[in-house]
């Protein structure tokens, strides 16, 4: 540059970065340097969660601009809450055209905000645009959880993201309740996170009220509300999870306490052997046989039970040591660390999903976003790469086979069980040393 000519070279803001806005500069030049890497160390997620966030938006618009939209459960869900709009307060007279309301208060409340804003249900351009924004929204939330616990390479978040027809069905072409159940649910989890346990706890309950399939996550919640605060100060953070339901419900237990209770958390409900997705390969009359529901009920109660003594407690501790008060114990508990908190939920739920009386398709959203973890949370000897994200296709390859078939079905199970066997032998008691070290704050 020639001297005088008015212009001064700006130095550094980084090593070796040019002047400009700085942050920004310095995470795109540092990625282009290590372009290499961007994919698989987790330190680059943010990076990749946004490029996927930004395509995303390209891919829900195309989606709802072209692919056809397909009437399931939406007109029955617009229909339980028009009578709800009429006055009709007894759960046992709510119905649509695919049956009684089965599900809790709050999809009550949550639908007939969504009845008003689509006209009575019947924009159904506007609904698929919300419910986009719903999808992309879980993926932050998702996206944020992941960041934290740093086990999963960004490249695996593209099979999270723009290669499940699934998923996207679920959320923009079906309008299902099980995302909306979901979103929130995540929503719960990063508030734990962030020790805000009081309203993880509400955002949790607020779950659970729009779909019952939330409770799969209580037995891990349980446990890590024990391990962080003993019985006694884990009682009002169960209390607010109950008084929640209350509160939500009271219009309806007033008018009719059974019939809402029976309806909307009915644990004995009947499944049709048609929409099975993972017991196709059996007898219907074995599907349907109590003996069998049963059989699976103790099989997951004991599977949970096993992962709580060795894998989410302390090894050199009694469980009993969880009712105690955090000053009571042995070892003064320190704040969860992010990968305790996850891995307790997620294989709670998973183990849940794996021993289900039936799955059927909308059901794929409730465990989808939590498989890059459960399958990647363990160190890369106990399961190749490329064994990963075969399972990961061969799950996505199940749930889009319909109708379902005795194979798709075999192989999810199939699937499922190589990652519960990876799960156990993989990942380690929580009791050994931690990979993240979090700041001291009070828990809420």
């Amino acid at each position: 540059m020639a001297p005088g000519s008015g212009f001064k070279r700006k130095g550094p803001v980084g090593p070796g970065l040019p002047g400009g806005p700085p942050f920004l500069r310095q995470i795109l030049r540092r990625a282009w340097q290590e372009k290499h890497l961007v994919l698989f160390e987790p330190q680059y997620t943010p990076l990749v969660a946004a490029c996927l966030c930004l395509a995303e938006v390209g891919v829900n618009h195309w989606v709802i601009q072209r692919v056809a939209y397909t009437e399931i459960d939406w007109k029955a869900y617009m229909d339980e809450v028009e009578g709800v709009v009429n006055g009709t307060l007894d759960y046992t007279q709510l119905k649509g055209d695919t049956g009684p309301l089965v599900y809790p208060a709050g999809f009550v409340y949550i639908f007939l905000g969504l009845y008003y804003v689509t006209n009575h249900g019947t924009n159904i351009r506007l609904a698929q645009y919300l419910f986009s924004a719903l999808y992309l929204t879980t993926l932050l939330l998702v996206f944020r959880i992941y960041s934290r616990t740093s086990k999963v390479p960004p490249y695996v978040f593209f099979f999270m993201c723009c290669a499940s027809y699934r998923i996207h069905s679920i959320f923009i072409l079906r309008l299902f309740n099980d995302p909306v159940a979901m979103a929130i649910l995540f929503l719960a989890i990063n508030l734990f996170l962030e020790e805000h346990w009081s309203w993880g706890c509400f955002c949790f309950s607020l779950a659970v009220s729009v779909k019952m399939n939330i409770l799969l996550f209580a037995p891990g919640l349980l446990f890590l509300l024990l391990r962080r605060f003993g019985l006694l100060r884990a009682i009002p953070k169960l209390a607010i999870c109950a008084l929640l339901q209350v509160a939500l419900g009271l219009p309806f237990l007033v008018v009719n306490p059974m019939g809402y209770l029976t309806r909307s958390f009915d644990l004995g409900r009947q499944f049709l052997f048609k929409w099975t997705v993972n017991w196709r390969f059996l007898p219907e009359e074995v599907f349907q046989h109590r003996a069998f529901h049963l059989a699976l009920l103790i099989t997951h109660l004991t599977v949970l039970v096993l992962f709580a003594l060795n894998r989410w407690h302390r090894s050199d501790e009694s469980i009993l040591s969880l009712l105690k008060d955090p000053p009571e114990r042995k070892t003064v508990p320190q704040p969860l660390s992010a990968n305790q908190i996850v891995l307790a939920l997620f294989t709670s739920n998973f183990i849940g999903v794996c021993f289900s009386r039936s799955l059927h398709y909308q059901f794929y959203v409730w465990y989808f976003h939590t498989l890059p973890y459960l399958l990647w949370c363990s160190p890369p000897r106990k399961l190749a790469h490329l064994l990963r994200v075969l399972l990961l296709g061969l799950i996505e390859l199940s749930w889009n086979t319909y109708p379902s078939t005795v194979y798709s079905s075999a192989s999810l199970h199939v699937c499922h069980g190589i990652i519960l066997l990876q799960l156990w032998y993989g990942t380690v008691s929580s009791s050994e040393p931690q990979e993240e070290k979090k700041p001291l704050r009070k828990a809420e």
